[in-house]
């Protein structure tokens, strides 16, 4: 099985990090986000990579190789231009062809859940998509208030159980190539067609790590947590 990590974006709101390297390089806790990932899915016993990479590709194809040195195998497609996230899955189809399924991954998140409960979804009847969701965490402090206004309990960015939000891995069935456009984002083109035909499915994780790195304060509250967890 192959795992695609979709590692073309610009970054632009971790400026000026990402000015000369791609936001997947981008260092958390002493490693570049990339090298979460790929040890993250190696530990779940996945082995193949393919990168979809864009801006600034050449310091990832620099960085990683031919992944020998930390154990994997990757290949690499390129945009020449912005193609959207369901643009980018489209222009890796040759790659992918002969998969029966296969893992698309962010490449701006590090976590820790385990991708392989996805796969098992998609033995399910018509699903052609398995969406991971994680509880959404609150980017503010909540207040609780009684009756009479006075605060009884401050939370600090709570977890908020009730919601859910796209955590940005997936594992897909090799039909979704055909489904795909040559230009834009799967999140507005396919999933929600997918959505109504049920044909999307999500797989609520719980007490798993977490963080999507899209800002400097992610990467110094993500960098703090890690080191807190290996320490």
């Amino acid at each position: 099985m192959k795992a695609v990590i979709l590692a073309g974006g610009f970054g632009k709101r971790l400026r000026p990090l990402t000015e000369e390297r791609p936001k997947p390089l981008v260092e958390v806790a002493g490693k570049p986000i990339l090298l979460w990932q790929i040890e993250w899915l190696k530990s779940y016993g996945i082995r193949d990579f393919v990168l979809l990479t864009g801006y600034l590709r050449e310091k990832i194809i620099e960085y990683i190789g031919s992944g020998r040195k930390f154990d994997v195998r990757v290949s690499y497609t390129v945009e020449d231009e912005p193609l959207g996230t369901a643009g980018a899955l489209k222009n890796a189809e040759a790659v992918l062809r002969g998969e029966d399924y296969f893992i698309v991954v962010n490449g701006d998140i590090i976590t820790d859940l385990n991708p392989l409960k996805l796969v098992d979804e998609l033995k399910r009847e018509n699903v052609i998509v398995a969406i991971a969701a994680v509880p959404l965490r609150s980017p503010y402090g909540i207040l609780e208030i009684d009756n009479d206004g006075y605060v009884k309990e401050f939370k600090e960015k709570p977890i908020l159980e009730e919601y859910w939000i796209n955590a940005g891995v997936y594992a897909m069935k090799s039909e979704i190539l055909e489904l795909l456009p040559e230009k834009g984002d799967i999140e507005r083109t396919v999933f929600p067609q997918l959505a109504k035909e049920r044909k999307l499915i999500a797989v609520r994780y719980r007490d798993v790590f977490w963080r999507s790195i899209d800002t400097h304060k992610d990467i110094e509250e993500a960098s703090r947590e890690l080191t807190s967890v290996k320490g």
